[in-house]
Order: C-alpha cells, then structure tokens, then sequence
C-alpha cells in the first residue's frame, strides 16, 4: 500500500519546510508514501524550499509549473502523476491538519472510495468570508446538478481508480470540487477545525471567489441557461398584460392616462439590463466551449524533481 499526498503550493515558502516535516512524522508510520508539492507559478522562494526537501528526502517530490495555472490546475497535475494506491489532496498553508490523514487512510481501509472533510464553523473567520461562502454553497446547489454541504474544500482522499477518471477528464476548466462529487463512489465526510494559516495570505480574491463560484455553477449544469428562458416568458407575460392595460386605460379611461417618460424609460432599462445580464450567462458558456476547443496543454511544467 503506498498513499500520495498531492499539495499545490503558490507563494508558501515560509510553509512547505513545516509542512513537510509534519506530513513526515504523520506518514512514517503508515507504510509507504511519498508526497506531490505542485508550485503554481510562485514568486517566492517557494521552488528553493521544494528542491531542498527533495534533496533532503527523495519520498518529497516537486513539480513547477511556468506561471500561475490556478489551484485545480495544481491538484490536477498532482493527481495525473501520483502513484499511489490513494491521493490525499491538501493546502500548504497548515490549515489543513496533517494528523487529521491517519483517519483518512482508516476509513479508506473500510472501504471507502473518496474520504472528504469538512470545516466546522471558525470563530476567527470573518462575516464577510462566512456570509460569501454560503452564498456560494447555496447558489453552487441551486443552479448545479452536483450537492456540496458547506465547509468542504480540497482536503479529501480519493481512491486510485477514482483518480483515473479524473486523469482521464479532459475538461480545460476543472472543477475538482464540483467533478469529485458528481463522479459518485462510496464517499465518507469527516468534520475537522481548521488551524490558522501558519504564515502568509489567503491567494483568493474578491475576484478570483466570484470566478471559481462562476466556474462551478457552469460546469455542472445548464440550469443558468434554462433561468434565461423562464426569466424572458415571465417578462414577456408581464409587458403583453401590461400592453392591454395601456390600451383599455387609453380607450377606456383616457382621463386617467398621463402620459410620462419615467415608466418607459425604467421599462427600456430594466428590459436592456436583464439582456445584458442573460447574453453574459450565454457567453460564459460559448466561452468555456471556445476554449475547449482549443485543446491546449491544461498546465506547463518548467522544472520537476523528475530533471534531476
């Protein structure tokens, strides 16, 4: 039995050494192992401290990407050249508790194809992190055709043959979290508290939490798409009653006819935003497709422990 622990890492160097050392007095007494560090393009001197626990310890192997793919690009890479019997797939920032793998390894052993965990609530998380991270679970669930209970991330072990289907997804925009749900197998939840970042800061924006949350939804469902379309009825409805209104009123009651630019031009408005709002919905999926169609590398390697 060998388990391979998979960690992207971008701008973690003050983080993957102590990292490295806790996942070596975890793993030691579990048999076989070795461990995946993924740099995603860092601007530190993250490579250096991956090249020195390699060099200090073969079992701690590295792949360097030529610029900054994005966190499931790095999980990806980490999974397609993993060679054990199970990935574990976990942050380098030491939220993710190490100790926390020897009962992942033991549910796997009963049985379980995918162990996932999750995050209980976090007193020291902000309201602005917890308020948009359920609105993303809850918008994830709604409008996709995948179920993610909040609180789960990319700390989770996934089962070899379940990770051959991932190898074998040719999705450019994968959505490891998303696609890791919907592939099915028997799946196990272990609930943990997540420790404070050891050092350095979070790497996902406003920005980047909006695109991820874009990049979900889109992918596992058409259901944005289908919204369009009950959305243009509804409105169309409304006008076309709204239209015998304003014509009885004129033929009827030309009295109370008052005639104004305000409605028309909050109607002109109203009307040209939900447009707007849906062509963008519709260009968010021909995107994706136009760059599928381009087939391009998922990731580039610069440099690997595997050169040397």
């Amino acid at each position: 039995m060998k388990i391979s622990i998979v960690v992207p890492s971008y701008n973690e160097e003050n983080n993957v050494i102590i990292l490295g050392k806790r996942l070596k007095e975890v793993l030691v007494a579990l048999g076989d192992f070795e461990v995946i560090f993924v740099d995603d393009g860092s601007s530190d001197g993250t490579l250096s401290q991956l090249i020195n626990l390699h060099q200090e310890d073969k079992r701690f192997r590295y792949y360097s990407f030529s610029r900054n793919f994005g966190h499931q690009q790095a999980l990806r890479c980490g999974m397609e050249y993993a060679t054990g019997d199970c990935v574990i797939s976990m942050d380098a920032d030491l939220q993710h508790p190490p100790e926390l793998i020897p009962e992942l390894v033991s549910k796997w052993k009963e049985g379980y194809d995918i162990v996932f965990t999750q995050r209980t609530e976090e007193d020291n998380l902000s309201f602005f992190k917890k308020f948009t991270s359920g609105i993303f679970y809850r918008l994830m669930n709604r409008l996709s055709d995948v179920d993610l209970e909040e609180g789960t991330a990319d700390f989770r072990l996934v089962d070899k043959k379940a990770v051959d289907v991932i190898r074998n997804a040719s999705e450019s925009n994968l959505f490891m979290r998303g696609f890791i749900s919907w592939i099915g197998f028997k799946q196990y939840k272990i609930t943990y508290k997540a420790a404070l970042r050891h050092s350095g800061t979070t790497k996902y924006s406003i920005r980047k939490m909006m695109g991820f949350a874009l990049n979900g939804i889109t992918s596992f469902s058409i259901k944005p798409l289908r919204f369009s379309i009950f959305a243009g009825l509804l409105i169309s409805a409304l006008a076309f009653f709204y239209a015998i209104y304003a014509i009885i009123l004129y033929l009827f009651f030309p009295e109370k006819a008052v005639a104004g630019w305000a409605s028309v031009l909050v109607s002109v408005l109203f009307m040209g935003g939900i447009q707007l709002l849906f062509l963008g919905v519709i260009g968010e999926y021909l995107g994706k497709l136009f760059m599928q169609s381009k087939n391009r590398p998922h990731y580039i390697i610069q440099a690997s422990s595997a050169d040397e």
